[in-house]
């Protein structure tokens, strides 16, 4: 059936809209919750801006429908110029407005900077009530200033992602939901995972594998992650390490391959020492290869891969700050330290590789933690809630559908 055939009253329909272009812990995390949604109560139809990226390839390959509305060049998140933003929703609102229209939405699910605003304003227009799901700054203007403005419903993905300072009181309108993470289909055997992955790099299989996984962004800290290296390394030549950073720089982004390799050759890392891997999928076999998972992020408001390295077996050692301290206790499942500071995560590195024991009751205790807090079944459950209070004005509207909708 087509996306925009006419429906029963029953099932809410809900529009996410992507870009696409980028592919990251968000687009998962959106993409866990498309999958886990109940057909009976829900009608999830994903909207790409640009077909041809790597978020319409993933989400054809795992049999999801989408749907193409091509907006043109998108408006960067925190853009400053009055006029351009002008001009881009006069041109882009009364397409957004009939789509949604069109299509009987009665929400709309936005989940990055690119597409709460337009998508937003779009929702009002047109009777539907968004739910921004905001996985970014605390202090980012537009969850602060324009979410409590045009949202019917705000989602958290933890405590530190809640607005800092809106305009308008939120109240009952805002809710932490942490992301989904399924329990993993299969756990890879690490030893031989392990194996595979220092034969692709040419390494002894002595070599212990310190992991980066995430985007190549400012954020995260990959140039601190190669600091970090090059610490552990110089303090303990006799423990051999790589460092391998799974993700890429974004497109519209600085490019951080470049201040990677730039960095390492001002620091004398040898070749062997810091290894630049892509973007990978499935993440299952490349992590369970990773020995220590390093988190030199500030400001991250929920990392998908602490959440997955617990699920694996691989030890996490993470800055204090942010999410991440809802997701780990120090000592007990992974390890917190200060941020900004590579001198910090050495000592717990040492003793993790040099302590199997250590290794073990760590990761065992975060196993078990994943396993008991994290389920899709029960992120599912808290935002059925919140499309409750989104579409408490359902209306119906008239079907006049013909967009162009990719089907797997």
């Amino acid at each position: 059936m087509s996306a925009f055939e006419p429906r029963d009253r029953a099932p809410l329909r809900v529009c996410f809209p992507f870009v696409g272009d980028d592919i990251g812990g968000s687009h998962i995390s959106a993409l866990k919750l498309i999958q886990g949604l109940d057909r009976r109560r829900v009608t999830p139809v994903v909207v790409v801006e640009r077909p041809t990226g790597p978020l319409g390839d993933r989400l054809t390959r795992e049999g999801v429908r989408w749907v193409n509305l091509a907006l043109g060049e998108t408006l960067a998140p925190g853009g400053r110029d009055p006029l351009a933003a002008a001009a881009y929703f006069a041109r882009t609102l009364p397409l957004v407005r009939r789509f949604l229209r069109e299509g009987q939405f009665d929400i709309v699910h936005t989940n990055d900077g690119r597409t709460h605003v337009n998508w937003g304003l779009g929702a009002r227009l047109a009777g539907a009530g968004q739910v921004w799901h905001h996985r970014g700054d605390p202090t980012a203007r537009g969850v602060n200033r324009l979410a409590p403005l045009i949202a019917r419903q705000v989602v958290a993905v933890s405590r530190f992602a809640r607005p800092r300072r809106p305009i308008l009181p939120l109240g009952d309108r805002l809710k932490v939901i942490h992301s989904p993470f399924e329990h993993p289909a299969f756990y890879p055997d690490r030893a031989a995972a392990r194996r595979t992955l220092l034969s692709e790099l040419g390494l002894p299989e002595s070599t212990h594998v310190l992991g980066y996984f995430g985007g190549l962004i400012d954020r995260k800290r990959p140039l601190l992650f190669v600091d970090i290296v090059h610490r552990f390394r110089r303090r303990h030549p006799e423990i051999p390490v790589v460092g391998c950073l799974f993700g890429v720089s974004p497109p519209q982004g600085p490019d951080f391959e470049t201040a990677v390799r730039e960095r390492a050759a001002a620091l004398g890392l040898s070749d062997d020492a810091i290894r630049l891997m892509g973007f990978r999928t499935p993440v299952e076999p490349c992590m369970s290869a990773t020995d220590i998972l390093l988190v030199p992020a500030v400001n991250e408001p929920f990392g998908r891969t602490l959440i997955e390295a617990m699920f694996l077996g691989t030890a996490v050692i993470a800055t204090a700050h942010g999410g991440n301290p809802e997701a780990i206790r120090d000592g007990e499942t992974g390890f917190l330290v200060e941020p900004e500071n590579a001198d910090a995560f050495v000592e717990p590195i040492r003793h993790l590789l040099s302590d199997a024991s250590a290794f073990l009751r760590v990761t065992d205790a975060a196993h078990v933690e994943a396993l008991k807090t994290y389920s899709v079944a029960h992120h599912v459950a808290e935002v059925m809630e919140v499309y409750g209070r989104a579409a408490a004005h359902r209306r119906p509207v008239p079907s006049m559908g013909h967009w162009r909708e990719s089907v797997s």
